[in-house]
Formats: structure tokens, C-alpha cells, sequence
């Protein structure tokens, strides 16, 4: 559906402030009127934007939280190009897990969606684009020499989404990053073996 500018910012408006509210709240309980309460927005316009109701808006607060995992990371995931770019985004990515706890907006609303329509697709663009991101990091650091050419980039790449998942679903049920810190270690050490 296409929406004029004001209301883009209207659907904005709404997606922002249910994720703001969600953040703090369990999606299960969650009702379209305390949408509409912390919005501003009446039913009409609820419904007007999102006519598949709650399912439809925490599916497009789960799309905005999805970016907000791959922002949270920039210009470092960005720009893996240098031992220093891949420590400094290895403390990004700490940093934005240790500050969450336990609470993953993401993985909290993935929960509440997973059987509605579109709702792998926002794990799978979300992951793939990841994925992309650090595997031409690595391309590029085997184009420069620092890792060596028979490493395949694309299984590397693959690894440390894994292991960045494994640490995430460990930190939700500890409270604790070291997990994660420590297979983000080691795969930075195993690159930089030569």
C-alpha cells in the first residue's frame, strides 16, 4: 500500500512508538488500544495502516528492530577492512547485546509473529544482509593478505552468524555476553592465523 508522505510519517509514528512501548513491555499482552494510547493515533487510523491488526504492527516493529540490529553495528560492520575495524565492531556488537541483557526486542517479537505471514522473511533478509556484510569484510581482508585465500569467506561468514545466534539465545537465558564474547574471539583469532 502506498501512503503519502504525512502518512508514512503517521504509519512511522505508530511502528516507532510500539516498539519504544514493546521494549518494555511483553508482546502477548500488548492490546491495539495501548497502541493507540501511547501513539495518539485513533482505531481508524490503526486499522487504516496496519488492516491485519496486532500481528500486522509487531510484524512491522519487528522489521524496524531488524534494522536497528544491523545499525547498531555501524560504520564497523560496514567497513571490516582492518584488524582494528573487526575489533572495534566485535565491541559494537558486545556492546549492543551486553546494554539489551536478556531482553531481544527482536527475538522477543519473533516470538509473538512466527507462525503470521512474512514473518521468517524479516529473520532471513535480516541474516542474509548480515551474512553479506561480514563476508565482504573478509573478501577484502584476503585481497589485502591479512587472511589467507583458501579460507572459504562465504562458510566464515556463515560461522559467525551462528555463533553470534548461539551467544544471543545463551545471553537470553543467562544474563551473560560471555558466550558471545568468546566465539566472536575466536573466530577473529582463527582469521588471523595464517
Amino acid at each position: 500500500m502506498a501512503f503519502t508522505t504525512k502518512g508514512r510519517a503517521t504509519r512511522d509514528r505508530i511502528v516507532e512508538g510500539a516498539a519504544t512501548y514493546l521494549r518494555g513491555a511483553d508482546p502477548g499482552t500488548v492490546t491495539l488500544d495501548d497502541v493507540r494510547a501511547i501513539t495518539g493515533t485513533s482505531k481508524g487510523q490503526i486499522f487504516h495502516y496496519f488492516p491485519g491488526g496486532k500481528e500486522e504492527l509487531l510484524l512491522a516493529v519487528a522489521r524496524l528492530e531488524a534494522d536497528r540490529v544491523l545499525l547498531d553495528q555501524q560504520p564497523h560492520l560496514g567497513d571490516l577492512t582492518t584488524w582494528a575495524a573487526w575489533d572495534r565492531w566485535r565491541d559494537a556488537l558486545i556492546a549492543r547485546y551486553r546494554a539489551q541483557g536478556r531482553l531481544c526486542p527482536l527475538g522477543v517479537l519473533m516470538d509473538q509473529v512466527r507462525n503470521t505471514p512474512g514473518a521468517s522473511d524479516v529473520v532471513t533478509v535480516l541474516l542474509a544482509q548480515w551474512e553479506s556484510d561480514i563476508e565482504r569484510g573478509l573478501r577484502i581482508m584476503q585481497d589485502t593478505g591479512d587472511i589467507r585465500p583458501e579460507l572459504s569467506a562465504p562458510r566464515t561468514a556463515a560461522a559467525f552468524i551462528a555463533g553470534i545466534q548461539g551467544g544471543v539465545q545463551i545471553l537470553r537465558s543467562t544474563g551473560s555476553t560471555d558466550h558471545l564474547e568468546a566465539i566472536l574471539d575466536l573466530l577473529i583469532d582463527h582469521l588471523r592465523t595464517t
